[in-house]
């Protein structure tokens, strides 16, 4: 589901009275101009040093009045979110302005008109575009990712400036100048250890559709005892997630006993960073103990133009990522790593997103896999988008009726009390970007599931300002991506093939509502027959995102023990549905 604390929430296009403004060359066009409009004014250029050429993005400002951090780091959608805007630009030469006003939207606050008197830092940055040629003829512009995994507020080469501080004055239309003169430098590539590896491939059918050279790459970690049993072959078990700068969860040395205690926001504890350095050395001595499955474990890095990951599955916006892993990175694999190299020794897990990717690459490729662990899945089921049925309901952002106006809530924690609504969420993501190239949540899986608009870009599924929700486009994810609808239509013949296979995880109180979903199909699921789907679903008494099926530790600790929770139970069903004649020796050792 949604990224790491540390990469903020983003989104869409915007409409109505607060206009895009473009840069073509020197000119600027804004909706309103000069002493109309009310509150400050900034104009925004780039230093020539940085480049000679004309470019495309998105051209960001931000304002806090925290000294805690750049303001490029403080927006999100939690309750201590500061202030962003956000424009398109095209065709912005050297030295020519990007100029943010009143009439530009922002968020969470939709003007800077709305900006109190005060001292502010402010900040701004530009996340460039790139011009992509697709195999169906649309030429889109876009942010290729750069190994960062789709952070606008860290890709290298954007351009920002540095923060400075300021003071707003109550009515006063001030004009405030900003040169960015910073680039974000290169991401270093991660080193080879003796236990983890790291690949790149460039795939034919990503480059194909894209109209230039795209790779798919993987973090792979070997099993203990690699090199020292040439002729072994192993199963493969597929840990779906968010982008992976390398295998994390993995330490071969002791905790750093300097190391400086942080403290964690989401999970209240002091001193986390240490309890993560703890589980990830237990999980190397687990992993090189006698007693634990030899087997290869990948994390997939398939970051696109769109987002972080590609959701493991073909697209009508991103390309045939679904394809593209499971017949291309996934064989290559196998091959170079001695992988056993046939479905029913391979295996998928994964939390948030990545346990919607094992669950959906486990439906669509019934016979390439032989069962996945899905922890606290991505809606799974339409009829409940989070809080939204995008079939029945009319408005994505308020509850229908003909006199309240009541929001729908985007985000909870065990409690009830709701940190963020739909429509803010939306919102943030609208000033991020327009067309869907946010790299937020929201957009991301409009990106997947939605058919290619007119324009090139994803079709929305509603409204961005309105959250009026299109029926059209919600026909189209149903026939397509909603896994409990896939999963009642097609049972007769997927049934067969997933017996066994399919295991839930999800807290009953998940901060994003995901377990709304998850009743959904678990209420089909348990009524199956010819067969019954003889897998599991399982929630945790008041917990949130992400809950994974352990009962006896909290969140915090759980979720970094997938390995450990995941790969005895895969290996338990490889033992018991491995084919007559089936290499169960060379790799249990």
């Amino acid at each position: 589901m949604f990224k790491r604390q540390s990469r903020p929430v983003s989104s869409l296009v915007f409409l109505g009275a607060f206009a895009a403004l473009v840069i073509s060359g020197a000119a600027c066009k804004s909706g309103a101009q000069g002493s109309a409009l009310t509150g400050p004014r900034f104009s925004i250029s780039f230093a020539p040093q940085l480049t000679d050429q004309a470019l495309d993005g998105r051209m960001l400002l931000m304002l806090s009045n925290s000294d805690k951090g750049e303001p490029r780091f403080q927006v999100g959608d939690g309750a201590l979110t500061q202030l962003i805007f956000g424009i398109d630009v095209e065709g912005m030469a050297p030295g020519a302005a990007a100029v943010i006003d009143a009439s530009v939207f922002g968020y969470p606050l939709k003007s800077l008109a709305d900006v109190p008197p005060g001292d502010y830092y402010v900040q701004a940055l530009l996340n460039r575009y790139e011009t992509f040629v697709r195999a169906d003829g649309h030429s889109v512009k876009l942010p290729p990712d750069k190994g960062e995994g789709q952070a606008w507020n860290r890709k290298p080469g954007n351009f920002y400036s540095e923060p400075k501080k300021i003071a707003i004055a109550a009515g006063q239309p001030v004009v405030f100048d900003i040169v960015l003169d910073k680039e974000i430098p290169p991401i270093a590539p991660p080193a080879d250890t003796k236990y983890i590896k790291h690949v790149k491939i460039q795939s034919e059918l990503l480059t194909k559709f894209w109209g230039r050279p795209m790779e798919l790459g993987a973090c792979v970690l070997l099993p203990e005892g690699f090199e020292e049993h040439p002729n072994a072959r192993y199963p493969l078990i597929v840990n779906h997630g968010h982008f992976p700068y390398t295998l994390e969860g993995f330490r071969e040395t002791p905790p750093d006993p300097d190391l400086k205690p942080d403290y964690s926001e989401r999970f209240h504890l002091e001193g986390y960073n240490h309890v993560q350095q703890e589980y990830a050395y237990q999980f190397y001595k687990d992993w090189t103990g006698p007693n634990f499955p030899r087997v290869i474990v990948i994390e997939i890095q398939h970051a696109n133009p769109y987002y972080d990951d590609s959701y493991a599955v073909n697209s009508a916006n991103l390309g045939p990522y679904g394809d593209a892993i499971v017949k291309e990175l996934i064989p290559y694999i196998e091959e170079k790593f001695r992988g056993l190299g046939a479905g029913w020794a391979r295996f998928m897990y994964g939390g948030s997103t990545g346990g919607w990717e094992a669950l959906a690459a486990q439906v669509l490729y019934p016979d390439d896999f032989n069962g996945c662990y899905a922890a606290c899945p991505d809606p799974i089921d339409f009829r409940a988008y989070t809080v939204v049925d995008i079939y029945s309901h009319k408005n994505a952002y308020y509850i229908d009726s003909p006199w309240k106006k009541t929001p729908r809530p985007g985000m909870r924690n065990y409690l009830g009390e709701v940190a963020t609504t739909l429509e803010q969420a939306n919102h943030l993501e609208a000033v991020l970007a327009s067309k869907g190239r946010s790299g937020g949540q929201w957009d991301i899986w409009q990106a997947v599931y939605s058919p290619v608009g007119a324009d090139g870009y994803p079709k929305p599924i509603w409204d961005k300002m309105t959250g009026v929700i299109d029926p059209e486009t919600a026909a189209y994810w149903r026939e397509n991506y909603d896994i409990g609808y896939i999963l009642q239509r097609d049972w007769k013949t997927l049934g067969p093939k997933l017996q066994g296979k399919i295991h839930i995880y999800v807290g009953d109180m998940d901060n994003y509502y995901l377990n709304n979903a998850v009743y959904l199909v678990e209420a089909f699921l348990e009524s199956t027959k010819d067969p019954y789907y003889a897998g599991e679903v399982k929630y945790g008494d008041r917990a949130e995102h992400c809950w994974n099926g352990d009962p006896k530790l909290d969140n915090a600790y759980s979720r970094l023990r997938y390995h450990q929770m995941y790969i005895p139970k895969a290996i338990q069903r490889l033992l018991r549905t491995a084919p007559i004649g089936a290499d169960l020796k060379s790799w249990r050792y």
